[in-house]
């Protein structure tokens, strides 16, 4: 359950950032804790837009929130110099209410980011420049709303194009950094996100990686957010590949399958 400090940050907050647009409440429970995102625009240039969304864990501000950052005018890999900015803050900070002091923070980060030359970013970009695309078989999900929103969560957070297709066998399409990909992996195998037959949460300890490798020109950006397609049979499953210009991705998953 979240503590009191914590609600009583976000009633703080909505009137800091009480602009059209500026702030709200994306979600809450007292399971997975609270969503927060506020929208700022840069200084000196009002178009463009930098979305922060401020997970807060139940046990907040104990921890500190995970964080996900877009912009209508910075590139990915920028949003995750600045994600990974704000991290380091909060790791920095005591355990009391922190968000508006993150969101203060925020403008420099945006500046660092942009004005950041040198060998050093050209190592940072070089990690994580790469466009991959992968395939994941999932073992069951049986929780499908709590799954599935945990799912799309981390692809929005990660930036990463998803496509979930349900049917006889569960498979995972992701597309984006490689680095992010290789940190959705992680999540799915040490978070618990689904039940198990007897309804305790459980890890997703049986996924596999069925296909890994650089985007194609011919595929590269035919992931956009995150979609769920139900499919009936293998040519239902064969058009899904199809339409995303990834028959021979679907050639190689094949054999995989049952």
């Amino acid at each position: 359950m979240m503590s009191e400090a914590a609600f009583e940050e976000v009633s703080v907050l909505s009137s800091i950032y009480c602009g059209e647009g500026e702030f709200r409440v994306v979600q809450q429970s007292a399971q997975d804790g609270m969503l927060v995102q506020i929208n700022r625009c840069s200084e000196g240039d009002s178009s463009q837009n930098v979305s922060v969304v401020f997970q807060l864990h139940p046990s907040y501000p104990s921890c500190p929130p995970d964080i996900s950052v877009s912009s209508t005018g910075l590139s990915r890999t920028q949003c995750h110099t600045i994600r990974q900015r704000l991290l380091d803050r909060a790791a920095t900070l005591t355990p009391e209410p922190m968000i508006h002091q993150l969101v203060e923070d925020l403008q420099q980060c945006v500046e660092l980011t942009k004005d950041a030359r040198g060998g050093e970013a050209k190592m940072a970009d070089s990690e994580t420049v790469e466009e991959w695309t992968e395939v994941l078989l999932l073992d069951h999900i049986r929780s499908r709303n709590r799954y599935v929103g945990l799912l799309e969560h981390w692809s929005q957070q990660l930036q990463l194009g998803g496509r979930l297709l349900l049917g006889q066998n569960i498979l995972i399409i992701l597309q984006g950094r490689r680095r992010n990909i290789k940190e959705f992996c992680r999540r799915l195998k040490t978070a618990k996100v689904d039940v198990d037959s007897s309804g305790k949460k459980c890890k997703e300890r049986m996924m596999k990686v069925l296909v890994g490798a650089p985007s194609c020109s011919t595929f590269r950006n035919g992931l956009q957010g995150f979609v769920v397609n139900n499919y009936q049979s293998s040519s239902q499953l064969m058009a899904v590949f199809q339409e995303l210009n990834m028959i021979q991705v679907y050639q190689q998953v094949l054999p995989s399958l049952n």
